[in-house]
């Protein structure tokens, strides 16, 4: 998998925990969520370390520095956002309550809407693509033919190429 793919399944991870309990210091928050993500060296350090210490884990590599970075500006830009992108979402998901949408497709559609509008370095085609294969993997069988749909809708209004990544 490649690293901007888990970055974005990361991100959704967080975004869904978030949205379920918002922490009330977010950079706290970033912080034990990666520190949680570091499955195999914290199960290394888990089983050397004496019982009841924490662990101290080995520095993070390069490619855990860059799934971290990409996905911490995605986490803080929708969550910056996150009332525009709700209202997008609103305005697209006919016969769809926000609050009873599923928690992963809510967030796979912010995710993805952020991108979309906001980074321009990142083709809207590419973010749709993404966004319906994170639904599927993550959430139920329909939620990739329900997330390319919203997103789809939501491309057309989006005033700048859908391939093409603008520089």
């Amino acid at each position: 998998m490649g690293q901007r793919r888990e970055a974005r399944e990361r991100a959704v991870q967080f975004l869904f925990q978030h949205d379920l309990n918002p922490p009330a210091n977010l950079n706290e928050a970033l912080d034990q969520f990666w520190d949680s993500q570091r499955g195999p060296a914290i199960a290394e350090e888990k089983a050397s370390a004496s019982w009841g210490q924490k662990p101290e884990l080995p520095p993070a590599t390069n490619a855990e520095v860059a799934v971290r970075t990409f996905a911490d500006k995605l986490i803080r830009g929708v969550i910056e956002h996150r009332d525009e992108l709700d209202t997008r979402i609103k305005q697209h998901a006919q016969n769809w309550d926000l609050h009873r949408m599923a928690v992963v497709d809510r967030n796979v559609l912010r995710l993805a809407i952020y991108e979309m509008l906001y980074r321009e370095d990142i083709p809207p085609i590419v973010s749709i693509n993404e966004a319906v294969d994170i639904a599927k993997k993550f959430s139920t069988e329909d939620s990739g033919k329900f997330v390319n749909g919203l997103l789809d809708k939501i491309k057309g209004e989006i005033l700048r190429p859908a391939r093409i990544v603008n520089t």
